[in-house]
């Protein structure tokens, strides 16, 4: 391994870094004790508590120690020092299915092969009350005996007993997210997940997305007419079982018992033994320590670590998860997932748009924008959950037109959207660096592309 000598809490020998995300980055380990090799995520504390998903993390803990199957990847302990949270998790050296399917398309023994693993995996978590919300081949990993392995829940639900299936809060990657989502009507979280699985296979068996467009809204608008085509040298049975998960209503879609019962998922399917899950006591210790990585008053949830093991691994530099790493739109249509749509984009059907985060609230958002349309001279009209600027004056091309939309991703959590629908390209740019960036800049948390503290550096004082 790379960068050796760094140990954490006197069990873990740290090595190279294996990836990078939204909240933390993951990290090649071995354990002193047993020499395996591990997959440790670190998770800076504070940044948690400033974005408010204390709770987010808590499930993602929670579930994974649920949710015990030979086809999700493993959660074996939680650790904690002052500053930062350690996941010690199961190393699945293949890498992520995305890098296979990226190359192009699979065989299709291969891709139902997959796809079998994955539905066996969506299906445990359901049983469990457990919905993922965020199936797409970036989590999706590969073991070194071809197995695929369900990693991240970060955005993930569960079902209390008592309470319904039906979700709320908007999120997943864009190119996956099932129609019901996007509608905001409340959804069946395992439904979704099914829709999700669908556009994975689909993807596995054409090496490019159903549904794929450079604007954020017309991808949406193409996911809920449900509108896609099958290539063909798509089997038939294959058309016929991803035309019935595509289905964009859901509740005529096809369930996962009768996606088992399919001709061509049967084929060469064998059914996993899955261990038992947690007792209910263990379920209530772990719970316990979940709240204890998060206690101040702790200097860690291992009872075996002392303070300068938790020194010593806080100083290295390496394992810092620093505010520039944090881009909020990993989690929007920059991901991987949607990259895959450029196989199809074409210069002219690319219309110009803008994007920001917030963490302020969307009364808020939509406050700043009707001040901003006010003193930049522009009518604002507010309609069916989109805002419209106008332009009073005539430009070069006639009046500028703008559609501003906001999404949730979490209840404290937005991402707005800002469309040119008519009027001067240039005028338009003018607008935004002079008018709209340096107005925004107090709700703003970071515009495509760009870090927190690279926006601010940009603004104006």
């Amino acid at each position: 391994m790379e960068n050796k000598g760094c140990i954490l809490m006197k069990r873990y020998e740290v090595g190279r870094m294996l990836g990078q995300g939204t909240f933390a980055k993951v990290y090649l380990a071995r354990n002193l004790h047993s020499s395996q090799n591990v997959a440790i995520k670190v998770i800076d504390k504070d940044k948690v508590i400033r974005s408010g998903l204390i709770d987010q993390i808590k499930r993602e803990i929670s579930v994974m120690r649920l949710v015990r199957h030979p086809n999700i990847v493993q959660l074996y302990e939680v650790l904690a020092s002052r500053s930062k949270i350690y996941f010690v998790m199961e190393y699945v050296r293949g890498g992520e299915l995305f890098d296979k399917v990226s190359k192009g398309r699979l065989k299709e023994d291969v891709a139902r092969k997959y796809f079998q693993q994955c539905i066996d995996a969506v299906d445990f978590c359901h049983s469990r009350g457990v919905y993922h919300r965020d199936i797409k081949p970036e989590n999706l990993l590969v073991d070194d005996n071809g197995d695929l392995k369900i990693s991240d829940f970060g955005l993930s639900a569960t079902k209390q007993d008592g309470l319904t299936t039906i979700l709320h809060t908007t999120c997943g990657t864009p190119a996956y997210v099932a129609p019901e989502i996007i509608n905001k009507k409340g959804y069946d979280g395992s439904k979704s997940d099914i829709w999700s699985s669908g556009v994975v296979l689909y993807v596995l068996l054409a090496g490019f997305l159903p549904f794929s467009d450079s604007n954020l809204m017309e991808l949406y608008r193409k996911i809920i007419r449900g509108h896609f085509r099958c290539p063909q040298w798509f089997h038939p049975e294959a058309k016929k079982l991803v035309s019935r998960i595509l289905d964009p209503n859901p509740n005529t879609r096809i369930t996962i018992a009768k996606i088992k019962k399919n001709v061509w998922f049967k084929k060469g399917y064998e059914k996993i033994e899955t261990p038992p899950s947690p007792q209910g006591i263990q379920r209530s210790m772990l719970l316990k320590d979940v709240d204890a990585a998060f206690d101040p008053s702790s200097p860690s949830s291992s009872p075996s670590s002392s303070s300068s093991s938790v020194n010593s691994i806080d100083s290295q530099e390496e394992l810092n998860v620093s505010a520039t790493n944090y881009n909020a739109f990993d989690i929007i249509s920059q991901s991987k997932g949607l990259d895959l749509s450029g196989l199809f984009e074409t210069e002219k059907n690319k219309r110009l748009n803008t994007r920001f985060t917030s963490m302020k609230p969307a009364s808020k958002i939509i406050s700043k924008l009707q001040e901003i349309a006010l003193s930049e001279s522009f009518y604002f009209n507010k309609e069916e959950g989109k805002m419209k600027l106008q332009g009073w004056k005539q430009g070069r091309k006639g009046q500028l037109m703008i559609d501003a939309e906001i999404f949730e991703v979490t209840p404290s959590f937005y991402v707005v959207e800002f469309n040119k629908t008519s009027g001067d390209t240039i005028e338009y740019k003018d607008f935004c660096d002079r008018g709209l960036k340096p107005s925004l800049k107090d709700i703003v948390w970071a515009w495509e592309g760009c870090e927190k503290q690279e926006v601010n550096q940009l603004l104006p004082s």
